[in-house]
């Protein structure tokens, strides 16, 4: 498929759905750039997006099945598979089988999943990694509207008067619909923006308000927010009336809880004045759009968090209008395919549920005898019956849970126990591969063909552009060829994903005649492949009409049994963990600017790691001053349930008392790394989705001696990162090599004895060393054939000197300059910093350049000369902050 003619489709990362154009250039390389005919980007992308063709290579790629670590063909692999879910079946019943999926799937690959354990294996356990992101929202889109529906799109933000960010950090995790809102602001200077976050993230840079409010306490917020709109008379009693259930209710419950504001305030950690001043904006506009997302969602009270948004713009009228909504912008680039076709345990596909009419009519539609009856397991849930037998066998597809699920070490030890683990991946190692009985070697971006859903309801293709590597198959071929040879090759027998998309489109469209479900595209049903190859991005519902689906309600017909939106009376409920005098901080956990969960694919990407090569934990001055903590010193963070260590940030827009670890981090990056293993494993009881924003933890210092940079040319297998002679290690990826970062209890000189002794014992070099013993320094460059192969720096903790400049060392010829900078611990050229704008690979030092030499006040002007910040602009409020400090000359 070799071309160099642009081919259209989509990101892999974000909900937000950008459009992406890729090509493969001459040489080889795949190249990208932003879609501009794509209305979810015009043409932008983030700093991730921009480097996707970074990772389309060899390297790391699972190119073949293995059954028990042994290389087999891909056929006998798929037989194997199909042989032992089958004889597990025979043996235990349905339920001793399950799948987990990931909301990086395409819907097609969703849809096949879905269809074969739910209609013909005759269980419903199957769940998504998407359960970690937004199960939270689709319960309270169920409560309100009767059906998993967000109403609004991305045009909404444009037209808004207020846009609230709730648990959304959008400059990061959504770069480009942080920019449309930003944009937004600049032509309407009225726009208000305000964010409500315990943290003060880079999303606070437009914001007019900030509420840094206490982690947990949303429901009081919103309820509070209801009661005030109730009592000043802002409410709408015509729609309240005419469009809605439960008013009363609802507006009890919150007067109840969260009516006195200086109550409220104390409950909410936050200035009365500043609660004031938010439900004015909210009660004085007619247009508000509330965004929300994973600081709802991931909370053992995130059902009730939504309802409580919800309820708000039900009672004021403030939805189904353009620049009027409550906007769930979801975490991963198809969580909202995954959603149509049912591939959580308690939906049913077509946004069908467990009641008889509907059970019926799937069943009729699949042609199927063996449907299953009742709702399966949620995410927690499936691995603790995994850990106690229930559950014999499990595939687990596109995701990574020995990472991503809370008690992470529970999870690992569940999968070493199971007795059929089946892992389908692009990638050969993760964490989870390990444990896999079977590997299934699965396309990945620019291999695969089928359409994605993002947090809008835009549907768009994403289309394939490379040829597949070695035996790699799409996820909806592996399942389709097990199907069939565990008997159901009838239903199972597609060629294409044309022909799965028709079925699925047509399957949306089984109630659409009673006007029961909203979700509707069987116009799109019936295409074939070239018709299938042209579909244009659109919003669902689709209609023959095209009509104006930007915003749904807009005619107050919702999809309860009543036709009415229904206000949920809810109360703030404590955390099901609390903070006690031996766990008196709380942990938040989250997504980085530049890093994608687990690092399977951005890891390849060198530019992308430089702005934060290790997992920082962010600790607010305060807090380090209480417990005398310093910065970039390493700590013992540890909760009920694990420990780890990690480096701490002392961070100025951290709230004190709490702390923030970022998700992505894993064994092949790093020592201790995994958030997940210190994050308890509660869950919402409606929703099952696990609270990662609240986990008491503690800080405690770690008493280490000595720190090193290792430089390499080649990346350290892991037995053989597991084999440094140190207690701590975090990789990065460079361009022309790998830098890891150590840190260990022994004193420096024997650190960088048996660091050297490692690395020669791995083969035969040319040692060039120094050594001050007096100031505890100790450096060695390591050479074969005249080049660098690796070097490290040994220091004292606190004294190790920066190590940016290492990575213009390598594969170099080592000159006597060289030479010299490497053995004296000094650049032999500029040390430039880290990467502050990943975009462009504009560096730190060259941005405090451009700021002293040309006296710039904006971040504009800093972009003029050096084009830091203007591609997605993610940067922009870092460039803003260094403008403060910079000296002008």
């Amino acid at each position: 498929m070799s071309q160099q003619q642009w081919i259209k489709t989509t990101c892999p990362y974000c909900g937000t759905g950008c459009g992406v154009e890729a090509k493969v250039a001459s040489n080889g390389a795949v190249e990208v750039r932003g879609d501009a005919s794509h209305p979810a980007n015009r043409g932008l992308l983030c700093s991730k997006g921009s480097a996707l063709g970074e990772t389309v290579i060899k390297q790391g790629r699972l190119e073949h099945a293995y059954i028990k670590g042994h290389q087999e063909s891909l056929d006998k692999a798929l037989s194997y598979v199909a042989s032992r879910f089958s004889q597990t079946i025979a043996e235990h019943g349905p339920e001793s089988v399950a799948f987990y999926v990931s909301g990086q799937l395409l819907t097609e690959d969703y849809y096949v999943a879905n269809k074969l354990i739910k209609g013909f294996i005759g269980c419903s356990n199957i769940d998504s990694n998407s359960r970690l992101c937004m199960s939270s929202a689709v319960a309270g889109h169920k409560r309100a509207f009767g059906e998993d529906i967000v109403p609004g799109s991305y045009e909404d933000l444009e037209h808004a008067q207020l846009v609230t960010l709730v648990g959304s950090n959008l400059a990061w995790c959504h770069p480009i619909v942080y920019q449309r809102l930003k944009r937004a602001k600049q032509a309407n200077p009225n726009l208000k923006v305000v964010v409500i976050d315990p943290r003060r993230t880079d999303s606070c840079d437009i914001a007019d308000l900030h509420l840094p409010l206490n982690g947990g306490s949303d429901v009081a917020l919103f309820n509070g927010l209801l009661a005030y709109l109730s009592e000043h008379g802002k409410l709408d009693s015509d729609y309240i009336a005419q469009f809605t259930e439960g008013f009363e209710a609802a507006v009890a419950s919150a007067v109840e809880d969260a009516g006195d504001l200086a109550a409220l305030a104390k409950t909410c950690g936050l200035e009365p004045e500043a609660l004031l001043r938010f439900f004015q904006l909210f009660a004085n506009n007619e247009r508000c759009v509330t965004v929300f997302s994973q600081g709802v969602n991931q909370s053992s009270q995130g059902v009730d968090k939504v309802n409580a948004i919800i309820n708000s713009h039900l009672a004021t009228g403030k939805l189904g209008k353009l620049g009027a909504s409550a906007f769930s912008i979801t975490g991963q680039p198809n969580a909202m395919g995954g959603r149509e076709v049912g591939a959580l345990s308690n939906l049913l596909a077509g946004h069908l549920d467990y009641k008889p009419e509907h059970l019926e009519a799937l069943a009729g539609f699949w042609n199927t005898s063996n449907l299953s009856q009742k709702p399966g397991h949620k995410a927690v849930d499936l691995f603790d019956k995994v850990a106690k037998g229930e559950i014999k066998a499990i595939w687990i597809m596109g995701t990574n849970p020995a990472v991503s699920l809370p008690e992470s070490a529970k999870i690992r030890e569940a999968l070493l126990s199971c007795p059929m683990v089946v892992v389908s991946d692009c990638i050969a190692e993760t964490d989870t591969t390990r444990y896999a009985d079977v590997l299934l070697p699965a396309a990945g971006w620019g291999e695969r063909d089928g359409t994605v859903t993002n947090s809008e309801r835009m549907l768009s293709r994403q289309r394939a552009f490379v040829e597949a590597q070695g035996d790699t198959k799409p996820d909806w071929y592996l399942l389709s060829q097990v199907a069939q040879k565990m008997g159901f090759a009838e239903a199972f027998s597609y060629t294409s994903s044309a022909e799965i998309f028709s079925e699925h489109a047509a399957l949306s469209g089984l109630l659409a005649e009673s006007g029961e479900r909203l979700f509707n595209i069987s116009e799109l049903s019936g295409k074939d492949q070239q018709a299938f190859d042209a579909i244009e991005p659109q919003r669902w519902p689709v209609s023959k009409q095209g009509s104006d689906n930007r915003s749904l309600f807009s005619d107050g017909r919702f999809s309860t049994a009543s036709g009415k939106a229904q206000l949920i009376a809810v109360t703030n409920q404590a955390t099901k963990q609390l903070t006690s005098d031996a766990f008196p901080l709380v942990l938040n956990t989250g997504r980085m600017r530049d890093q994608w969960h687990t690092m399977t694919r951005t890891g390849l990407a060198a530019q992308l790691s430089s702005h934060s090569s290790e997992p920082l934990l962010e600790v607010s001055p305060q807090d380090a001053a209480n417990q005398g903590l310093c910065d970039n010193s390493i700590v013992s963070l540890s909760s009920n349930v694990g420990q780890l260590k990690v480096r701490i940030q002392v961070s100025e827009g951290q709230k004190a008392g709490h702390v923030f670890m970022p998700i992505h981090w894993t064994e092949q990056y790093s020592s201790d790394g995994i958030v997940s293993q210190v994050v308890d494993s509660s869950v919402d009881p409606l929703s099952g989705q696990p609270e990662s924003k609240y986990t008491p933890v503690k800080l405690t210092a770690w008493e280490y001696a000595s720190e090193a940079v290792l430089l390499t040319t080649k990346p350290l297998t892991k037995a053989q990162c597991q084999a440094l002679p140190a207690d701590y290690w975090v990789k990065q990826g460079l361009a022309d090599g790998f830098l890891y970062r150590l840190a260990d209890g022994n004193s420096p000189v024997e650190l960088a004895a048996k660091l050297k002794g490692f690395l020669m014992s791995q083969t035969k070099l040319q040692s060039l060393d120094f050594a001050d013993p007096i100031k505890q320094n100790f450096r060695s460059a390591l050479v074969i054939e005249g080049e660098l192969f690796s070097s490290f720096s040994v220091a004292a903790k606190g004294e190790l000197n920066a190590s940016s400049w290492l990575e213009s060392l390598l594969q170099q010829p080592m000159s006597d300059n060289i030479r010299r900078g490497v053995l004296a611990g000094t650049s032999p050229a500029p040390d430039l910093g880290k990467i502050v704008c990943s975009c462009h690979q504009v560096r730190e030092q060259t941005i405090s350049d451009v700021i002293s030499e040309h006296a710039c006040e904006s971040a504009e002007q800093v972009g003029k000369h050096c084009k830091a910040g203007t591609n997605c602009g993610s940067c922009v409020p870092e460039i803003k902050r260094m403008i403060k400090t910079v000296t002008i000359e």
